[in-house]
């Protein structure tokens, strides 16, 4: 029986190291404040330029809601839109939600015009 020193090869440790990134990792509240918050970004700042350029654009329809009344519809829009396109295509950030969440901003600030 042998007691020798233990061999420690550089060649495992560089092999098990790509892998550590698929590691359980456990997300904290302020992380998912954070991921949830990211999220929703697109669809308030879409939501809030749509509502402001919207007079610019079409000046003889007058306002039928308040500012804040419009981006909050763009925005309630903007997010169930985003949504659907995180459960479509199973993941975020897709060139087709954000195109289909500015047609959504959009349909829902002509909407929100209409008297």
């Amino acid at each position: 029986m042998c007691r020798g020193r233990i061999i420690k090869s550089g060649v495992i440790a560089a092999f098990a190291k790509p892998f550590a990134a698929f590691a359980i990792q456990y997300m904290g509240p302020f992380d998912l404040l954070n991921h949830l918050l990211n999220f929703a970004a697109p669809a308030l700042v879409v939501g809030a330029l749509v509502a402001w350029i919207a007079p610019i654009v079409w000046r003889k329809v007058p306002q039928a809601h308040s500012l804040r009344a419009q981006v909050a519809m763009n925005f309630v829009a903007g997010l169930a839109v985003l949504v659907a396109g995180l459960v479509f295509f199973g993941r975020d950030g897709k060139m087709a939600t954000y195109a289909a969440l500015a047609l959504a901003c959009g349909f829902s600030q002509w909407w929100g015009m209409r008297r």
